[in-house]
């Protein structure tokens, strides 16, 4: 590869990704997208029948990275993801769906300075709904890379995630005001396109908005962690205080804990976390919260990762996390496809999901299923998980009423954590309690990620080397009634 455009920027997207793609929504309806490894949602009301799958599409690198996870769900399926994010915003905002014109076009930045990784131009995809008062602003997820390598490396094989030059200039949704401003890498200015982004959103009606939320999945997630105050002091910098930036993290908290197998950090696949963000940091130039770099002054890596950065963020944010993330557990050398898991292994991915479940204790609008999956609002069966009875769209709800019910109390739309006791009825911290993956019987369906077959739970935990006798017997429980609690959940 030429030599182009390796110019970083010290306001460089902090965000794990490079060609970021951002989704503008004014008021929507639902979506689909292709599967990571689930399929529909498992309920006790319906009993899918297993039918044959083709295995689910894969990002392959060349050379030396293989991913098993496909962290490019959108890609060739954009009509039903505009689908589904319009569903996630009619369930925070039932009221403000509207009927629009299907194709959102495409708008290129008109500060040409500000350009995708290799030096085409940024840009957004929006669909307009007139006078709406609540937007929506969606960061894809895509995975990340760290080096030159595996940049040109993600070039080859992802490269509308780093260029503009092959996007089509309109992309079907219906009903919903939409936008989708595109970031490219080897010049790393993600951060810098979201608020060119904003800058020009202003002048289409976002200087009248009450609610600007800020969403994304996977490492779309970990970018609104880190860009969601940024969006925020923007914003009130240039006199907009009433409009209230908020954050909807899904799937981008991960742990900086210590691989099951340690391996030397060749690839983005085989590199343990921190070392992965410690290179990647200094790569992109990455920019974190200034209260977070404050904290942790010349270990600015750690604000990547969603326990840290979260205590010293000021705006509202709500966290959705799988407690088995397969993204986390691809980093971590734990590979659930190759081989039956043995205890070791078992034992690890218990303790992953304990670890994360601490990590959350205090966050007080979350939702977190003890499912092995990655990412959840960009799903189609999104609507159907549960944590304690409640679903994610009732907490989303539930955290937009508390939310505006604090805001007429303080008189102000002041970006301000959310602290005060959820309505009654109303739950939003969601956390399940229960050990192991797929322990939560709403979760989605298990499929083999060589074979696309769909699995059983119990032919699940069989794989991971689940013992029922001895599962039951720690648990405290007859093993005929796990058993029946887990034919339930198929």
């Amino acid at each position: 590869m030429q030599s182009r455009g390796l110019v970083r920027n010290s306001a460089a997207l902090s965000a794990v990704r490079s060609c970021l793609l951002l989704l503008l929504i004014h008021m929507s309806a639902p979506v689909e997208a292709k599967r990571v490894a689930g399929g529909r949602a498992q309920t006790r009301r319906v009993q899918p029948q297993p039918q044959p799958q083709p295995p689910a599409h894969r990002e392959r690198v060349e050379g030396a990275e293989s991913f098993p996870l496909d962290f490019t769900a959108v890609e060739g399926n954009m009509d039903n993801f505009m689908v589904q994010i319009k569903n996630l915003a009619q369930s925070l905002y039932p009221c403000s769906a509207q009927k629009l014109d299907q194709d959102m076009k495409l708008h290129f930045l008109k500060n040409v300075s500000v350009t995708c990784n290799d030096g085409s131009p940024a840009g957004y995809y929006i669909k307009e709904s007139k006078g709406s008062k609540r937007w929506l602003l969606f960061l894809e997820g895509g995975w990340y890379c760290f080096n030159r390598q595996t940049c040109d490396s993600r070039y080859r094989t992802m490269r509308r995630l780093m260029s503009s030059t092959k996007w089509p200039q309109t992309r079907t949704g219906n009903r919903t005001h939409m936008l989708f401003p595109a970031l490219c890498d080897y010049a790393f200015m993600g951060s810098l396109i979201i608020k060119e982004v904003v800058n020009e959103l202003l002048t289409k009606g976002l200087d009248n908005a009450k609610v600007l939320l800020l969403a994304g999945s996977s490492a779309g997630g970990t970018g609104v962690l880190v860009n969601v105050d940024h969006v925020a002091e923007q914003l009130q910098s240039q006199g907009h205080r009433g409009v209230q930036v908020r954050g909807l993290a899904d799937s981008g908290w991960f742990l900086d804990n210590k691989q099951f197998k340690f391996t030397d950090c060749l690839d983005t696949i085989s590199c343990a976390p921190t070392e992965g963000i410690k290179k990647g940091i200094r790569y992109w130039g990455g920019l974190v919260p200034e209260s977070c770099r404050q904290a942790h002054v010349g270990e600015e890596w750690n604000c990547f990762f969603g326990y840290k950065v979260y205590p010293t963020l000021k705006s509202p944010v709500f966290v959705v996390q799988w407690l088995f993330d397969e993204a986390q557990l691809a980093v971590d050398n734990i590979h659930l496809t190759e081989h039956p898991v043995h205890e070791g292994q078992w034992r690890y991915i218990q303790n992953l999901g304990q670890e994360l479940r601490s990590t959350l204790r205090d966050v007080p609008a979350m939702f977190a299923p003890a499912c092995l999956s990655h990412e959840l609002i960009t799903r189609t069966y999104w609507m159907d998980i549960q944590v304690k009875g409640t679903s994610l769209p009732r907490a989303l709800h539930c955290w937009d009423r508390s939310l505006q019910d604090s805001n007429h109390t303080n008189g102000s739309h002041s970006n301000q954590k959310h602290k005060t006791p959820p309505i009654r009825g109303c739950p939003l911290h969601l956390i399940d309690s229960c050990p192991w993956p797929h322990c939560n019987p709403s979760c989605p369906t298990i499929r083999d990620q060589l074979t696309g077959q769909e699995m059983s739970v119990i032919q699940f935990l069989k794989h991971m080397g689940f013992d029922v006798q001895k599962m039951a017997q720690q648990q405290g429980m007859d093993p005929r009634a796990l058993l029946g609690m887990l034919n339930n959940g198929n």
